[in-house]
């Protein structure tokens, strides 16, 4: 007798998401990402358009427990870290003072600094290429000062280069040639330049002209900066030459200089979605490690649920305002969302940071 799925019937449904439970738990996620696969093109030779997303849930790539230990102290890292901020603060600050209506950023270097400092800690050598997002100059610099790399006198002279004493902007290896490897100010010239440079190496190692296998391209940027035709404009390039030499990192803080980067929609989505079908492999770092235990324990993805409704606008109020605002705000709309937070206080809720500020992550 033949057996047909009823339009309502939650245990059929049930059975085939335990089948993939059983496939993950037993033969990993890379056999069950090809099933899947293999699936939908079967499904596609009796013409289902199964349709799908470019996106992935809003949290973090890599899981807990596929997190590796961190090799360094975080404690002191942190002390360093925070030393950097506050040297990198004053230093704009200082230079605004000087009546030359110099400005400065602050917001790029404070949301990425963790970014920056686990690098150079840990990750980064002298064969690595560096592309730094230009507004978060004065954290490198700050970073260079406490390594006895730059002088006090220049940093004071921030944006007074001009006079031979100060430090330049922005990258700039014609004025500073000692210290920036590359230039990437104005906006988006970073990322093509970065593109190209990957695969320059890759050419000279097939002929033999250099030794650049082990040598990774780096290159940082904003969520705003983007938007910029040329942040976006090479990425095929980078997947149709296989340039695994190359790693974007982009700091979204969501915050322009005039408001949100997308007030109302979800520019980390938007970014996932241009890159994974441009054919890169996107890793997201979304929350900190305050997250976890609230994830583990929300078995109906509630929160994610619940994160997919919000727009970057909404996202920066939570990150503006307290515990209890996001108690009331975010966890408040279900009586079942509100029972997962029950047991926090709202300092603890006030704990529940980003990712993108979390060493470990």
């Amino acid at each position: 007798m033949e057996h047909f799925i009823q339009k309502d019937d939650k245990s059929e449904v049930a059975e085939w998401l335990q089948a993939l439970d059983s496939v993950i738990e037993y033969a990993g996620i890379e056999q069950a990402q090809e099933l899947l696969q293999q699936l939908a093109a079967h499904a596609s030779q009796h013409d289902l358009n199964i349709g799908g997303s470019l996106n992935t849930p809003y949290k973090n790539t890599i899981a807990v427990v596929n997190q590796p230990n961190y090799p360094g102290d975080i404690e002191l890292e942190q002390k360093l870290d925070s030393m950097i901020r506050w040297n990198a603060l004053a230093m704009v600050v200082k230079a605004g003072k000087t009546g030359f209506d110099l400005g400065g950023h602050i917001g790029s270097y404070a949301s990425s600094a963790t970014l920056y400092n686990v690098g150079f800690n840990h990750i980064w050598d002298v064969k690595d290429l560096l592309f730094i997002q230009g507004h978060v100059t004065p954290g490198i610099y700050a970073r260079a000062f406490l390594e006895g790399r730059l002088t006090a006198e220049q940093i004071t002279n921030f944006r007074q280069e001009t006079s031979g004493k100060g430090v330049s902007s922005y990258p700039h290896p014609w004025l500073m040639p000692d210290f920036w490897q590359f230039p990437t100010v104005s906006m988006g010239l970073g990322p093509l330049q970065a593109i190209y440079q990957a695969r320059f190496m890759r050419y000279l190692q097939a002929r033999n002209l250099a030794v650049t296998a082990k040598r990774k391209v780096w290159c940082f940027c904003g969520d705003g900066e983007m938007d910029e035709p040329e942040s976006l404009g090479a990425l095929h390039i980078a997947s149709r030459e296989k340039l695994d030499n190359l790693i974007f990192v982009i700091n979204c803080n969501l915050q322009r200089l005039d408001g949100p980067v997308r007030g109302n929609s979800s520019v980390i989505q938007e970014l996932e979605r241009f890159f994974i079908g441009a054919g890169w492999n996107v890793i997201k770092v979304m929350w900190d490690s305050n997250w976890d235990l609230l994830f583990a324990k929300d078995h109906n993805n509630l929160i994610l649920q619940r994160m997919a409704e919000i727009n970057d606008g909404e996202y920066q109020n939570y990150a503006a305002n307290d515990g209890k605002y996001l108690r009331d705000n975010f966890f408040g709309k279900t009586l079942e969302l509100q029972e997962l937070v029950v047991d926090l206080s709202d300092d603890d809720l006030n704990k529940l940071l980003r990712g993108g500020h979390d060493p470990l992550k």
